[in-house]
């Protein structure tokens, strides 16, 4: 079995057990894609994040980076020190952001429904509304009416929308 050296991380691995350079190459833009996504976050959102206290210090040194191109450097360092860390403490940042992922996909899907709701109402009148109030019972059906109504005036008079917007929070706290 021929063994090659000339790659100090394989050394001690013979050539056939390593892993393909395209494959460490992909392996290498997924940690880099994963130090974008962690230097995108907010404070609030990178606070959630596990992270040990020089790891996060340099994911904040690196969004403070605003330059394209010294973000982009800074973007590579920040994926070199994520490299050093094994793929069992890098998933637990990957499942962090999946699920920041999956709460702004359910919450753009609520106001997508609220959305709709409120255009039925617009355009349906009472026969939307009928079919709201058996979704939700607990709903002011006086109001409702009322704000559609008004909504509709508005748009049609082509003046501020302010029931359409009062129509959409009403909406949002009933939903």
């Amino acid at each position: 079995m021929m063994h090659d050296y000339d790659d100090d991380s394989h050394a001690a691995i013979p050539r056939d057990e390593r892993p393909s350079r395209s494959q460490r190459r992909r392996e290498a833009l997924d940690v880099l894609k994963l130090a974008q996504a962690l230097a995108a976050l907010s404070d609030a959102q990178l606070s959630r994040v596990p992270l040990d206290d020089d790891l996060r210090a340099e994911v904040v040194r690196t969004s403070a980076v605003k330059q394209q191109i010294a973000r982009k450097r800074a973007e590579q360092f920040l994926a070199k020190q994520l490299r050093k860390l094994d793929e069992a403490e890098r998933e637990p940042l990957r499942a962090v952001l999946e699920h920041d992922r999956e709460h702004v996909r359910r919450e753009a899907a609520a106001l997508h429904r609220i959305e709709t709701w409120r255009e039925r109402l617009l355009a349906d009148g009472d026969a939307a509304l009928d079919e709201l109030m058996q979704h939700t019972p607990s709903a002011d059906r006086q109001r409702l009416r009322q704000l559609a109504r008004k909504a509709r005036a508005e748009r049609e008079g082509q003046k501020p929308l302010h029931a359409f917007h009062e129509l959409f929070r009403a909406l949002r706290k009933l939903l």
